[in-house]
């Protein structure tokens, strides 16, 4: 893998950062493509799902719903050694989910009135799981297990071609329903639904350019978590850090392939020439990288906000000192010992996270991609005191039906 060679001078981090990005040649365009797929199955249902998942997800003459039993046979024949490393992933996983739940809340208000907040589940979830370069059972464990703790009573997954190491999963996560298919039309059955497939209030997960641009399509029509693409990781180090674990974490992500971007930022030079060294004699997997040289801890870590990474590891006393400063990233490992490997499996967080410098305004998935806020309004008395400040600012609106409508309750105390 070859790294290309960058210097960003002080002030000049967002620059390098852009430049970095550019690396990665824009997707051409699946719009069309995924926009009549879509609307294939929005319009056809079951009939059009079918001609698209043989021809896409080639099952064969397998159903498109996985029955529990499979399931269940699936989770029997794992090896002890991969069941043990899901059953850690999902235990901590529910337990840091369970951690960001919300509670409700009433306010109490000057006019005599209250508002209640109350924080409720989505009733269904479609969890979205890759399957193009290989099975990913942790993205089973990251969706199944968020939507879980957030209280969601119906959790169904896709999955293309449903991989045995898969339906073990969801059978150990507890999912509802598992569907062998994959890409738009998967995206589209569960937005929509069929006549055998329920529609969800929220799909989650990462995918593929055709996945995100299905998610992109549905989401007028049903929640979606965020565009998760291509991964990316910045590792930010100072002399202190070993080339040899800076450069693992580097290929390590770079496996994800085509798209994907590693980087590291240091004021170092000999790390930055011994990390391109191995980076030089790694195998070919479709990943960029960048090695970007900075005046110290402080730049790296600027340059790191205008990158805005899916995964930022701090490595070293001076980088890590300024974990305090970082704003904008999907997941922050600090110390040398927090590989992103371990966020990607066993450490807790969730590895649905925002890509693309999306870090900036998006968060990881969570349990709030599956709850949502609802006010519960009792007036009373309190329409006396309300009524004439909210006509007034209807009024001034044009809004003379609403100002009437405020306007008749003023005598109300109920």
């Amino acid at each position: 893998m070859r790294a290309e060679r960058l210097r960003a001078l002080a002030g000049e981090e967002a620059a390098r950062a852009a430049e970095v990005r550019a690396l990665v040649p824009g997707p051409g365009s699946a719009t069309a493509v995924v926009a009549e797929i879509v609307a294939s199955v929005r319009d056809g249902g079951d009939a059009a799902l079918a001609a698209h998942v043989a021809r896409l997800d080639a099952i064969g003459d397998a159903p498109i719903r996985v029955a529990p039993e499979e399931r269940q046979a699936a989770l029997r024949a794992l090896e002890d050694a991969v069941r043990e490393g899901l059953e850690v992933a999902i235990a901590n996983v529910r337990a840091v989910a369970e951690a960001g739940v919300g509670s409700d809340a009433l306010v109490e208000l000057p006019q005599g009135h209250s508002v209640a907040l109350r924080e409720l589940p989505v009733r269904s979830a479609g969890i979205y799981v890759p399957g193009g370069r290989a099975p990913y059972p942790s993205t089973v464990v990251m969706g199944v297990v968020a939507a879980r703790a957030a209280g969601v009573a119906d959790v169904a997954v896709c999955a293309p071609g449903s991989h045995p190491v898969i339906l073990a999963a969801c059978a150990l996560c507890g999912a509802d329903r598992v569907y062998r298919m994959g890409g738009a039309q998967a995206v589209a059955a569960l937005a929509y639904g069929t006549e055998t497939i329920p529609r969800v209030d929220v799909i989650a997960g990462p995918g593929n350019l055709y996945v995100q641009e299905a998610k992109r399509l549905v989401s007028g029509d049903v929640g979606i978590d965020g565009f998760l693409g291509p991964s990316d990781v910045l590792v930010v180090a100072d002399a202190w850090a070993d080339p040899e674990l800076a450069a693992a974490d580097l290929l390590a992500q770079a496996e994800h392939g085509e798209g994907s971007i590693v980087c590291l930022a240091s004021e170092h030079v000999p790390l930055l020439d011994a990390v391109a060294e191995r980076l030089a004699g790694a195998p070919e997997t479709g990943a960029v990288a960048a090695l970007v040289e900075v005046e110290d801890p402080a730049a790296g870590v600027a340059f790191a906000e205008a990158f805005a990474p899916e995964h930022l590891e701090l490595v070293g006393p001076g980088p890590e000192a300024l974990a305090g400063a970082v704003r904008s990233a999907g997941c922050v490992f600090v110390g040398a010992a927090g590989a992103t490997a371990f966020g990607d499996y066993v450490a807790g967080s969730n590895h649905s996270l925002p890509t693309g410098g999306a870090a900036r305004f998006a968060s990881a998935l969570g349990p709030a991609a599956f709850r949502r806020r609802m006010a519960v309004v009792r007036i009373g008395g309190a329409a006396a005191a309300l009524a004439g400040p909210g006509a007034a600012v209807a009024e001034a609106e044009g809004f003379a039906g609403h100002a009437r409508s405020m306007r008749l309750r003023e005598n109300q105390e109920r």
